[in-house]
């Protein structure tokens, strides 16, 4: 991923809390040598490696698996993004953009089929992903029609060799117009403008 240097982001913690919160990302590699995408939730182990693991598990019948061991693979998380008017900074010589944040992770993969690996995935993702429901459904892992599920899936871990941050949030810009586009998109109010808004706001010099 191409980051200028103002717009890198390094601290594996904020990482690692954006992969959480964004964690339905893209895993890519290359299925017959052209580029191949699945869209995945995935599951953050922190402690394994030195950046982290990824775990997930994506259909059997998905050819990409067959293929991506032994490679290096991409994992993309994407967050809140706003289009930003050149009218919003009130100054001469400026164009639109682009504001965003997005994670790129890289590393080889481990297939996981032992079924007893397999079913503790999906638990602990079943788990991750209904704890936040009214009435959170329960994983009977015991079950028939589960045994059934769990043939037509393959797991893996992506031990995380590279992880890349970009939170391009008009650091390049004076003070004064990151501010201005701060209340531009609090006044658009919708949920994107308005995460990213905060994301700037908190970024910004305590003086500011």
């Amino acid at each position: 991923m191409y980051i200028p240097a103002h717009f890198a982001e390094t601290d594996l913690t904020k990482l690692h809390d954006f992969i959480e919160q964004n964690s339905f990302g893209l895993f890519v590699s290359n299925v017959d040598g052209e580029p191949f995408g699945t869209h995945l939730p995935y599951l953050l182990d922190r402690t394994s490696g030195p950046h982290g693991t990824l775990i997930g598990h994506m259909a059997r019948a998905n050819p990409q698996w067959r293929q991506a061991s032994g490679q290096n693979v991409l994992g993309i998380f994407t967050g809140p993004h706003a289009y930003i008017s050149p009218t919003w900074y009130q100054a001469e010589q400026v164009v639109p953009t682009w504001n965003y944040i997005a994670v790129h992770v890289y590393g080889q993969i481990e297939l996981i089929e032992e079924p007893d690996s397999l079913l503790e995935v999906v638990r602990k993702t079943v788990e991750l992903y209904e704890q936040g429901m009214p009435r959170p459904w329960t994983f009977d892992g015991s079950s028939t029609f589960v045994e059934r599920l769990l043939a037509q899936i393959v797991g893996f871990r992506l031990m995380i060799d590279k992880i890349e941050g970009k939170w391009k949030l008009n650091q390049n810009q004076p003070l004064e117009r990151r501010a201005k586009v701060i209340r531009a998109m609090q006044e658009r109010g919708d949920e994107n403008a308005l995460a990213i808004a905060a994301t700037m706001n908190a970024m910004l010099p305590k003086e500011a």
